[in-house]
């Protein structure tokens, strides 16, 4: 039997997306063989993350500075911006490297059901981005659900008003999809064939 310590971390684990309990314990077994090689990095990275960890005030991505990497990038495009629904997202695009400018997150999608509405998101704080001027499109990368797609509409109800070329990704998203579990090549096409929003 293990301490309870030991049935403490294995659960704290288990929490984990992708983890169920007995790939928590085997991960934990896996820690405590190779204390040093494993668990100690472990240890010191999720120490220096949880004192610096932040989210952006600029666009909403959570990293250990503010204003995030992607923010201070002078390589980025300022005039591109890509909304998306979670910071997942903003990472599993950005992976893609096909991306040249900046993100916003919203902070999750419009729901009814789930009592989310425009005010529980971060959607004031991008039509303000948009006010200020500078950008020249707006890519709307939500998922292909049923409550992507309409935070989808919504947002371009609320930025038609304003001078900016208005797109999101193709449909060949999978319905149902989330972008966090897609792989580059299906995440390359999407951003290569995204199309007005009319």
């Amino acid at each position: 039997m293990a301490s309870q310590e030991i049935e403490a971390l294995s659960q704290a684990l288990a929490r984990l997306p992708g983890l169920g309990p007995r790939s928590a314990r085997r991960a934990v077994l896996h820690l405590m063989k190779k204390r040093e090689t494993a668990l100690q990095p472990l240890l010191a990275a999720l120490g220096q993350v949880a004192d610096k960890l932040s989210t952006c005030s600029t666009c909403g991505n959570v990293d250990t500075s503010d204003p995030c990497s992607i923010c201070r990038d002078p390589r980025r495009d300022e005039k591109m911006l890509c909304v998306v629904e979670e910071v997942a997202d903003l990472w599993a695009l950005d992976r893609s490297r096909l991306f040249p400018g900046r993100y916003h997150v919203l902070g999750g999608r419009l729901s009814a059901l789930e009592g989310i509405g425009p005010e529980e998101l971060g959607i004031d704080q991008l039509v303000r981005r948009v006010a200020a001027g500078g950008i020249d499109e707006v890519v709307l990368a939500m998922n292909a659900t049923l409550e992507g797609q309409t935070t989808a509409h919504y947002l371009a109800e609320r930025l038609q008003a304003f001078p900016i070329r208005l797109s999101q990704l193709a449909h060949g998203l999978p319905v149902g999809g989330e972008l966090d579990y897609l792989d580059e090549g299906t995440l390359a096409q999407a951003l290569r064939a995204r199309r007005p929003i009319s």
